[in-house]
């Protein structure tokens, strides 16, 4: 099964290349070409018209590991370690300017697995998607893993947020000023497939920048998004300590559950240099027996570019986006961006009979952008489980995208 999810992995790689050769092979200029091949952040072919557009790339995240972790944690944790964090492959485009598309997978850890799959349909008012995609809540987890500020989501992004999922969804934004979304999923596995039809969740999120002034240097984003999941029989909430090369330190194990409601409030900003993020997440279950538990979890980070560089955001998504230095490194004596960032977080998965653990995070980070398609970052992650113990984490990662 491995050297057949390994072989997939090298034959979709090779594709990849070949189709960047021929079409970055020189080719006689005509004065009848409507076609141009362009790099934008990952190879793009469209149309002069625009109606027409094919995009493909990828990212890899190699990740170093380096614990330091109390005796009632270390059996936890798996030492020291590398992996892939993750190593993809995509496909997007548009067809007829109305339909867009995009096919991702993922290769890391020696198995195949569908991210985003879906097809869309393109309106004025905005786009009605089908397939397998993310479902609209929370800005740290709908920002991409490329862009993140930390090598990992927060300790209640992780635990309580919907990712990926099979469904149909609507997306539209109004300006720079708002975005919203609202979408019907089943839960799905690597493979995109659902087969339990009664676990339905319907997710929506809606974001609105009261301040938003010089095409984002200065802005204020607020955000509010809830989902109502339906579980057939159980559910489980736990959560990595923000280093994905460990096991988990909060869980709450499988327990019998009718449904839950999961909201949560976000507040972020850009000014200048300095940025700030924060959201809070509630979920309330409701249980067969006995009294319905309550968990949640919070949030706060920030950060400061040095020079003449900001955060960037995306308005149409409520999300923030790619970082562009104001020059790249080693052209012109260019330096690249330095960015340093701060976050706390905690969780509390301990209610009604349930112990899951509490745990509170600090994570301090340094990140290097030598241009928008490289990063080196580094974290130090400082994780206190109440009435367990310590565990510390010094985590790097090295990140092309393209």
């Amino acid at each position: 099964m491995k050297a057949r999810v390994l072989e997939t992995a090298a034959t979709a790689a090779m594709l990849a290349v070949l189709a960047a050769a021929q079409l970055l092979s020189p080719a006689p200029a005509s004065a009848d070409d409507d076609w141009s091949v362009q790099w934008s952040n990952g190879f793009k072919v469209e149309s002069k018209d625009k109606k027409f557009s094919l995009k493909f790339g990828g990212r890899i995240q190699a990740d170093y590991t380096f614990v330091d972790a109390d005796d009632a944690l270390a059996g936890t944790t798996k030492g020291d370690g590398f992996e892939f964090r993750r190593a993809r492959l995509f496909v997007e485009g548009t067809i007829y300017e109305r339909v867009e598309f995009k096919a991702q997978y993922d290769f890391a850890g020696g198995e195949t697995a569908i991210k985003d799959l879906y097809i869309g349909l393109e309106q004025d008012w905005g786009t009605l998607r089908f397939g397998h995609f993310h479902e609209q809540f929370s800005m740290e987890e709908l920002t991409s893993s490329k862009y993140i500020a930390f090598l990992e989501r927060s300790l209640p992004v992780e635990a309580f947020a919907p990712s990926r999922n099979s469904g149909v969804g609507v997306l539209g934004h109004k300006g720079d000023k708002l975005n919203w979304g609202v979408g019907a999923f089943y839960d799905a596995d690597d493979f995109a497939i659902s087969t339990d039809e009664s676990d339905v969740d319907v997710t929506a999120r809606v974001g609105f920048r009261p301040l938003y002034q010089d095409g984002g240097k200065r802005l204020v984003h607020i955000g509010f998004a809830a989902t109502h999941k339906d579980r057939a029989s159980s559910w489980r909430v736990r959560a990595h300590p923000e280093s994905h090369f460990s096991g988990r330190f909060v869980d709450t194990g499988s327990f019998a559950a009718d449904d839950a409601v999961i909201y949560g409030f976000e507040l972020a900003g850009v000014f200048d240099n300095f940025w700030f993020a924060s959201e809070i997440i509630q979920a309330d279950v409701n249980v067969p027996v006995g009294q319905d538990p309550s968990f949640g979890g919070a949030y706060v980070q920030a950060g400061y570019y040095f020079g003449d560089n900001h955060r960037r955001f995306k308005t149409s998504d409520g999300t923030f986006d790619r970082q562009k230095p104001a020059e790249n490194w080693g052209m012109d004596g260019g330096k690249g961006a330095w960015e340093i960032a701060l976050r706390y977080s905690t969780i509390d998965l301990n209610d009604a009979g349930i112990h899951g653990g509490e745990q509170d995070d600090v994570t301090v980070g340094l990140n290097w952008y030598p241009n928008p398609a490289t990063r080196l970052m580094i974290d130090v992650v400082m994780a206190d489980v109440a009435e367990v113990g310590d565990a510390n984490f010094i985590l790097l990662r090295w990140q092309v995208d393209f």
